[in-house]
């Protein structure tokens, strides 16, 4: 939990180009994995193992992900007052690891090249959610979505940074008020642990149904395009 604390405090307390450098190493470890936390392609490989069925295994994996993120909602809100300082900066980056190595499983299954930088911006631009996604698309602060993104002809470097500073500071609004009515909750033991694990689930599921609407089959794409 200390790194996952350290993590989450850069994340939300250093300016947004500091932030969106951080961003951008969870993005790789949540994809690539390492010896202990497997990355986006094995857990989506042993879901597709067990199921044999390229959609059964994506609902696996949004299940399996919605039950680790009410695990760590749980965890990093049980204790209350006084674990706050520690509980909500890992919260923010259990959350952003979790929901980024789910979208890139689901990307994957739909035969999306996780390697290719268009896709792994992509899949953080989805992280913020279909609503915030529509309104800074309609306010001109973003230009396009997800898909659009993961399927443009070139990579853009500079559409990459703008979308992980964008999304270092909602990850900052979070934790300064856009979610108070949770926090002030989380702020009781135990009680807190219920609430930060309903909401955490919930966020969590209803990305998940999100990132199966955007990310269509990649072979629906080639044929259309044929």
């Amino acid at each position: 939990m200390a790194i996952a604390s350290d993590i989450g405090k850069q994340l939300v307390a250093r300016t947004p180009e500091v932030a969106g450098g951080v961003l951008r190493q969870i993005i790789d470890f949540a994809i690539d994995g390492n010896d202990t936390f497997p990355g986006a392609k094995a857990a989506a490989a042993k879901r597709l193992q067990e199921r044999g069925d390229r959609e059964a295994a994506i609902d696996s994996l949004v299940n399996q992900h919605i039950g680790l993120a009410s695990a760590q909602g749980f965890a990093t809100s049980i204790g209350g007052l006084l674990t706050l300082p520690i509980g909500l900066p890992a919260n923010i980056a259990g959350m952003a690891t979790l929901g980024i190595r789910m979208v890139a499983g689901i990307a994957h299954l739909r035969g999306y090249d996780l390697t290719d930088r268009r896709v792994r911006t992509a899949i953080a631009l989805s992280t913020l959610g279909e609503d915030e996604i529509r309104r800074l698309v309609s306010d001109g602060k973003l230009p396009t979505t997800p898909l659009a993104v993961a399927t443009a002809p070139v990579f853009d470097p500079d559409l990459e940074r703008v979308i992980s500073e964008r999304i270092a500071g909602s990850l900052s609004g979070r934790m300064g008020g856009k979610h108070l009515a949770v926090l002030v909750v989380r702020r009781i033991p135990f009680v807190g642990g219920g609430v930060g694990a309903a909401v955490d689930g919930l966020l969590t599921l209803g990305l998940g149904a999100y990132a199966k609407r955007e990310f269509v089959p990649r072979q629906q794409l080639t044929r259309y395009a044929g």
